[in-house]
């Protein structure tokens, strides 16, 4: 099983977007970088855990736990000149951009901030967390999962 944090502009899509679907799935579209798209195609499995990160708001953080619900799959957005995805270079035949379905599995009692996160020991190797990153899907270890999960689960003082 692999762990893994994956951000999204609440304004695009929010984890309330996500909990409001209950027993259904969301396509995770849009993916345009290749070590994010690498992530999904290779290493997602089925059931693996998500940090749901909510970025571009003030406090960013983590905001919900999601789960990988499909295997990898040909983003359609990259075929439809009407997306703002749309990639003239992708073909349905050998597609560049693929995607996972979401789903919801857990709320957190109160969201884990960015700030939070930097101020954990624990955190320290997080990908997110280094100067410079900003991929949109980052894979955590089972630990670092684990202790924003915790942190998460406390109430809020």
């Amino acid at each position: 099983m692999n762990y893994w944090l994956m951000k999204s502009e609440p304004d695009s899509f929010s984890f309330e977007d996500l909990k409001s679907r209950p027993g259904q799935t969301e396509p995770w579209d849009g993916v345009r970088n290749y070590q994010a798209r690498n992530f999904m195609r290779d290493d997602m499995k089925v059931g693996d855990p998500i940090l749901f990160y909510h970025s571009n708001t003030k406090p960013p953080g983590v905001v919900g736990i999601a789960e990988v619900a499909s295997k990898p799959y040909p983003d359609p957005t990259a075929f439809d000149k009407q997306s703002n995805y749309y990639d003239p270079k992708s073909d349905p035949d050998k597609p560049r951009w693929i995607l996972v379905d979401v789903a919801f599995k857990a709320d957190l009692k109160r969201a884990v901030s960015l700030d939070e996160m930097k101020s954990m020991p624990e955190l320290s190797e997080m990908r997110v967390l280094q100067r410079g990153n900003r991929l949109s899907i980052t894979p955590v270890s089972r630990e670092e999962f684990q202790a924003i999960e915790k942190a998460g689960m406390r109430r809020a003082q």
